[in-house]
């Protein structure tokens, strides 16, 4: 018998080899070794295989398995000789499709991002003191209950309306942009809180709806996403004006804590009072100021009888000295008048003085009463140059005294 299980051991393994196959966990169980041991079913149910996962090859793991999960295993076929069955030794597992969900969800953050959706630019601030807060998450998740303890314990004061949608599924993208859209029309509250609790990437694939993640980014009230663990990361996430680690996390988030709040109201309450008591000792210091003065008034108006005084005596000083002041300056501006006038007239006389002897000099009758003649022709054009007139030519010769008529009878032209 063993023989026999050998061999078709054998054969398994050099018909086979590395073997990879799909389906969901079931009977999940780890022993004390580190060893699991489960089963892997088709998704239809119609088959199933028993695995055995080492503890060496379970030590790298990096999520944890559990019943009804989908997964992806690498191993060989192997024969389990004290039963007989057939099972997979595993080598590797990893979650079933993450890695093309983590492609899509790279792909659309890529795309969003790009398109402004996440810019910091465009986050909306959060009210410091909601007076009613919005809750949007399912009415049966452990979540809405965790919000709900947060904020009873640290605002007791503030209302919370709760829009109901379920966190998961298909049809949960559609319902939560429903409820979104009923908290922006109503305007009831004065900031949303989008939450759930943890989940893989499959459970959570509802909040990296684009349609949802676009509402959230479009929503008028502020909203701040609070879904999975600190290790998750949804597109709403980066789509809100806040991003919480917890759904807890969140109420804190959005709700001061009533301690707080009182305790910086008692100490502005005692520093408002400490202002206003400086301000009346100042007002009642200035009002005994004021008082001291209006007793004695009297004095008040011997003051201001001695000030008239003294500016009537000013007034009937400055007004004759401003007289004198005025007269030896309209004397003195009289005097350099007069100065100014005889100056012109005399430099204008010297100056006629000097045209007339300058006309005198140009004139032609003291030019021929220094012995000199003007020539000029029959017809009396000025004769300039020997040239102009020939032998036996007549010339008509005006002198200082008179005029004579004579006849050429020489010409000698000078020598260039």
């Amino acid at each position: 018998m063993g023989d026999l299980l050998r061999a078709v051991a054998t054969q398994l393994q050099d018909g086979f080899g590395a073997v990879q196959v799909r389906g969901e966990l079931g009977s999940f169980s780890r022993a004390t070794s580190g060893h699991c041991y489960f089963m892997l079913k088709s998704a239809d149910g119609s088959a199933a295989l028993r695995c055995a996962m080492f503890r060496r090859a379970a030590g790298l793991l990096d999520f944890a398995p559990a019943d009804g999960m989908a997964v992806e295993l690498r191993g060989r076929l192997a024969v389990y000789e004290p039963r007989g069955e057939l099972q997979m030794v595993v080598e590797a597992m990893r979650r079933a499709g993450a890695g093309a969900l983590m492609e899509q969800f790279l792909r659309l953050k890529a795309r969003l991002e790009a398109q402004g959706l996440f810019d910091a630019a465009r986050k909306r601030p959060l009210p410091a003191f909601p007076k009613c807060i919005g809750v949007i998450t399912s009415l049966g998740a452990a979540a809405l209950h965790d919000v709900l303890t947060a904020l009873q314990r640290r605002s007791p004061q503030v209302e919370v309306i709760v829009y109901p949608s379920p966190v998961q599924g298909s049809e949960a993208p559609a319902s939560l942009q429903r409820a979104l859209a009923l908290a922006n029309a109503r305007a009831e509250v004065d900031v949303l809180l989008l939450c759930r609790g943890g989940g893989s990437l499959e459970d959570l694939w509802a909040f990296n709806d684009e349609a949802l993640v676009r509402a959230v980014a479009a929503s008028a009230l502020p909203v701040i996403c609070g879904v999975g663990h600190e290790t998750d990361f949804t597109l709403c996430d980066f789509a809100a004006d806040l991003r919480a680690p917890t759904p807890t996390a969140a109420a804190e988030l959005v709700a001061p804590e009533r301690r707080v709040s009182l305790q910086h109201l008692q100490q502005l309450h005692a520093l408002l009072g400490q202002c206003l008591q400086q301000a009346l000792d100042r007002k009642a210091q200035r009002l005994d100021r004021l008082g001291m003065r209006l007793s004695r008034p009297a004095e008040q108006l011997h003051r201001h009888r001695r000030r008239l005084d003294a500016l009537a005596q000013r007034w009937d000083q400055a007004l004759p000295q401003a007289l004198r002041l005025r007269q030896e300056r309209l004397q003195r501006l009289s005097q350099r008048l007069a100065a100014a006038c005889l100056a012109q007239r005399m430099g204008q006389q010297r100056r006629l003085e000097l045209l007339r002897a300058r006309l005198e000099g140009l004139d032609p009758q003291q030019v021929l009463a220094r012995g000199f003649a003007w020539l000029a022709d029959a017809e009396g054009r000025p004769l300039q140059s020997v040239r102009q007139v020939r032998m036996g030519q007549p010339v008509q010769a005006r002198l200082a005294d008179g005029h004579l008529l004579a006849k050429v009878e020489q010409v000698h032209p000078d020598e260039a």
